[in-house]
C-alpha cells in the first residue's frame, strides 16, 4: 500500500479518540480510510444487536456516536439484528445461561431500537439486515465448518466462560455458538471495521479470524469503546440496575435529574464519552474540578443540559433544568405536580407500578429498600405498605417523581 498520507492519518487520530483499535491501532486504521478514498469504495462499519429489551440507554450511545462520526465522513454503516443470535443470549460477561427470546420480542425490540437510534444518528441511511436470514439458512455441514474453525481451549480463554467453569456452573453447548454466529456474520456482510463495547473482545477478533479462514485478504479491524458507569459511578450502565440507568425513553426532567446525581469524578467521563465536547474543553473541564475553582455542581448542570437538549430539544432541557432547580436545589415540589384517584386501600408496589415510577413490582422493591421512596417527606422502609389515609398524601419516588394521592 502507497505511503500513508497526513490527513488520513489525523482522520484516524479523530476517529480513535476514546477507542481501542486492533489489532494495528492508528496506523491499519489510517490505511483502511486511506484506501477506501482512493478506491471511492466506502468501509462498512459492522454493530450488530441483540434486542434484549425494548430500550436504549445512554451507555449505549458511546459506540452509536462512534458509528455517527463514520456515516459523517461517509461510510456505510450495517446494523445487524440478532434475529438468530438474541434467541440463543450473548453469554459475554454473564455468570449464568442467558434466556433466549422468541421471534416476536426480537422484532418488537429491534422496532424500539431503530426509533431510539434516530436520535443519534441516520438509520435511514443505514444499511439493515437480520442474521437470521442466513444463520437459519445454514445446513448441518455448514454449521461444522464454522464451528472446526475454533476450539475448545480458544473458548475457555474468554473470562466468563474460565470463571464459570471454575466454579462449577453450567456452560451450555450452545453458547459456544453464540460468538461463532456472531463472527459469521462479518463474513456474510463483509465488514471492514466492527464496533463493540470493550465486553466484545473475544467476539470481535474472532470475527476477524473467521473472515480470514473465509477468504478475506484483509480482515476487519476491531474497534472496541468503553462501558460507561451508572450513574452510581461503579456499575456498567444497565437496565439491571434501573436506578442507575439513564434510558433514552427517559422524560427530560428524568434525564436531567438523573444526570445530576451522577458522582463529580464521573463529569469529565460523561463530558468525553456522551458530549462532542473538544480535547481542550475537556482539559478545562478537568482542570476547574481539579483546582475547584468552579463549583462541580455548576459543571455537572452544563453537562446535563448538554445531553437531555441532545434527546428532548432546547425546550425540554430548559424544563427539566428549571424543574430541577425548583425541587431539589430549592427542595420544593413540581408546581404542576398531578393529582391522582382511587390508590387509597392499594400497596405501595402496586401504586408504583400503576403510576409508571417503576417498570416493576421488583424493582419497587428495589427503591423502597434503597430508601428512595417517601410519603410525605417520609421514608417507606416497608414494602408491604399498604396506603390509608383520610384526605390527601404526597408520594415521591426517587428525587424527580411525585404524585398527590387523593
Amino acid at each position: 500500500m502507497s505511503e500513508l498520507r497526513e490527513e488520513f492519518i489525523e482522520q484516524a487520530k479523530h476517529l480513535t479518540r476514546n477507542a481501542e483499535v486492533l489489532p494495528g491501532g492508528i496506523e491499519e486504521l489510517a490505511a483502511k480510510l486511506q484506501h477506501s478514498h482512493d478506491t471511492n469504495k466506502p468501509l462498512r462499519i459492522k454493530l450488530g444487536m441483540d434486542p434484549t429489551r425494548p430500550d436504549l440507554h445512554l451507555g449505549h450511545t458511546v459506540v452509536m456516536r462512534k458509528l455517527k462520526e463514520f456515516q459523517n465522513l461517509g461510510h456505510k454503516i450495517v446494523l445487524i439484528v440478532g434475529g438468530a443470535t438474541a434467541m440463543v443470549g450473548d453469554p459475554s460477561g454473564k455468570s449464568e445461561t442467558r434466556p433466549a427470546l422468541t421471534k416476536e420480542q426480537v422484532e418488537e425490540n429491534a422496532k424500539s431500537y431503530f426509533d431510539q437510534m434516530s436520535k443519534v444518528l441516520d438509520v435511514s441511511e443505514a444499511e439493515v439486515v437480520n442474521n437470521a436470514d442466513w444463520l437459519h439458512k445454514m445446513t448441518f455441514t455448514d454449521l461444522l465448518k464454522l464451528a472446526s474453525q475454533v476450539t475448545v481451549a480458544q473458548m475457555m480463554t474468554r473470562d466468563d466462560f474460565a470463571k464459570r467453569y471454575s466454579e462449577g456452573k453450567p456452560i451450555a453447548i450452545h453458547e459456544f455458538f453464540y460468538p461463532l454466529m456472531q463472527a459469521y456474520d462479518s463474513v456474510e456482510i463483509d465488514s471492514d471495521i466492527e464496533l463493540g463495547g470493550t465486553d466484545q473482545r473475544f467476539n470481535t477478533l474472532l470475527g476477524r479470524d473467521i473472515q480470514a479462514a473465509y477468504g478475506k485478504k484483509y480482515p476487519q479491524l476491531v474497534m472496541l469503546l468503553p462501558l460507561l458507569e451508572g450513574t452510581d459511578g461503579i456499575v456498567k450502565m444497565s437496565k439491571t440496575y434501573p436506578e442507575h440507568c439513564i434510558s433514552l425513553t427517559d422524560s427530560e426532567v428524568d434525564m436531567f435529574g438523573k444526570l445530576m446525581s451522577i458522582p463529580d469524578n464521573m463529569i469529565s467521563r460523561y463530558f468525553s464519552l456522551l458530549t462532542d465536547v473538544t480535547k481542550e474543553e475537556l482539559e478545562t473541564i478537568d482542570k476547574q474540578i481539579a483546582d475547584n475553582s468552579v463549583n462541580p455542581r455548576d459543571i455537572k448542570m452544563k453537562l446535563a443540559y448538554t445531553i437531555t437538549s441532545e434527546y428532548h430539544g432546547e425546550q425540554g432541557a430548559k424544563r427539566a433544568q428549571d424543574a430541577f432547580i425548583n425541587v431539589v436545589s430549592n427542595k420544593g415540589i413540581p408546581d404542576n405536580i398531578e393529582e391522582v384517584s382511587g390508590m387509597n386501600g392499594k400497596s405501595v408496589l402496586d401504586v408504583l407500578v400503576e403510576l409508571n415510577f417503576t417498570a416493576s413490582k421488583g424493582e419497587a422493591k428495589r427503591l423502597i429498600q434503597g430508601g428512595g421512596v417517601k410519603v410525605d417527606g417520609e421514608k417507606i422502609t416497608d414494602t408491604a405498605y399498604v396506603f390509608n389515609f383520610n384526605e390527601s398524601v404526597i408520594l415521591q419516588a426517587g428525587k424527580r417523581k411525585f404524585a398527590k394521592l387523593i
